[in-house]
């Protein structure tokens, strides 16, 4: 029960079988997984019409835990500015759910997860993913709810390429798609990135061919590289100089104290940033879930526009100055693409100093965007 005005209060993750031995996930490559369960989270009270759902998709190194707390009312849910009564997805309008997608490490099956034929972790014998992999499993949860359409589906960053996925494969299933900071093929730079956060990974001595979950020593020195230097591009360069400008840390004057050490203020918040992220994120699920993005390509496929436009579903795309990862052009392609093939698209790009994490926050015009967007399909 909410606990306060626009606060959800206390929540708690769920979990599903979804796919079985028997009953296997048939990958887009051709592999069967079996068996997969899906952690999630769900919000608000279904309709008896069970027409009210809303699906939110997760980005990068999200979960499923997106609003509300479980048991800390301090630590709330990495979406609770935009999930919760009165907020742009009421929660006493909408029935939200929000899963951990497939490869993940915060309760659906991934690379960590024990392999049927072995026992072991899978380690590198995790089968590689694609994009409309996570939308079979986020459609089989939405089976196992016994809910046939959703009332909309709602992402940003590599959550709103799922949503771009799900409008691809099944339109008629995704009423009104909200695609916020994302992208429809990653540009080489993007692809670069994350080259080199996944070769700081895989040439941490601890990685082990990817068995480091048997000897107990993950390569955190790589992941937490890979994660300072992520969280480099997800910050504008006017957030950083506002934040940070060159300010050192402690208070001798510049140059008193020259080294090879954290001299500068954000050269702290990098480690911290490193050092936090390996508390809550697994280096095989970055790994696998980079790749998906770098190959995600779908309007490589003539006919992928076609089958949206012949669905009916409505789209709202979203962009954000300053966001230099996802920058506005990404979110152009997309809109030229959907518009020229008749598909009712709406699109707004939002002032905002904090770079592509402006998805997570609240910059004018945002969350207002959203609304007046489900406000008005709605009618």
């Amino acid at each position: 029960m909410p606990t306060a005005e626009g606060s959800l209060g206390f929540t708690r993750t769920e979990r599903a079988v979804l796919f079985t031995g028997d009953d296997p996930l048939v990958l887009a490559g051709g592999r069967r997984l079996g068996p997969v369960e899906v952690a999630y989270e769900t919000y608000g009270t279904l309709s008896p019409e069970r027409d009210n759902a809303v699906f939110v998709c997760h980005a990068l190194t999200g979960d499923a835990h997106a609003a509300g707390h479980h048991g800390d009312p301090g630590r709330v849910g990495w979406w609770d500015n935009l999930i919760g009564p009165g907020k742009p997805l009421d929660t006493d309008r909408f029935f939200v759910i929000c899963p951990n997608l497939l490869g993940g490490c915060q309760g659906t099956t991934g690379p960590t997860s024990p392999d049927p034929h072995t026992g072991r972790p899978y380690g590198l014998d995790f089968p590689m993913l694609q994009m409309t992999d996570f939308v079979t499993v986020h459609r089989r949860l939405l089976e196992h709810l016994g809910i046939d359409r959703l009332r909309a589906a709602v992402g940003g960053s590599l959550g709103g390429m799922q949503v771009l996925q799900w409008a691809v494969d099944a339109p008629e299933q995704v009423r009104d798609a909200v695609v916020v900071a994302a992208s429809s093929r990653l540009t080489a730079q993007n692809i670069a990135f994350s080259a080199v956060a996944r070769e700081a990974i895989m040439r941490d001595p601890d990685f082990s061919d990817g068995r480091y979950a048997e000897n107990g020593r993950p390569p955190h020195l790589g992941m937490a590289i890979a994660r300072m230097m992520a969280h480099i591009t997800y910050l504008s360069e006017e957030a950083m100089t506002e934040k940070f400008g060159r300010r050192l840390q402690g208070d001798e004057p510049a140059g008193s104290r020259m080294g090879l050490g954290v001299d500068f203020q954000v050269e702290s918040y990098l480690n911290h940033q490193g050092e936090t992220f390996l508390d809550r994120f697994d280096a095989l699920s970055y790994l696998y879930l980079t790749r998906v993005m770098d190959y995600f390509d779908p309007f490589a496929d003539p006919a992928a526009v076609e089958r949206i436009a012949d669905g009916g579903s409505r789209f709202l795309v979203v962009s954000f100055d300053s966001d230099w990862r996802f920058d506005t052009a990404h979110s152009r392609r997309i809109v030229r693409t959907l518009e020229h093939a008749g598909v009712p698209t709406s699109f707004r790009e939002i002032r905002s100093a904090w770079g592509h994490d402006s998805f997570l926050l609240r910059p004018p015009g945002y969350h207002e965007t959203i609304e007046a967007f489900l406000d008005g399909a709605a009618r």
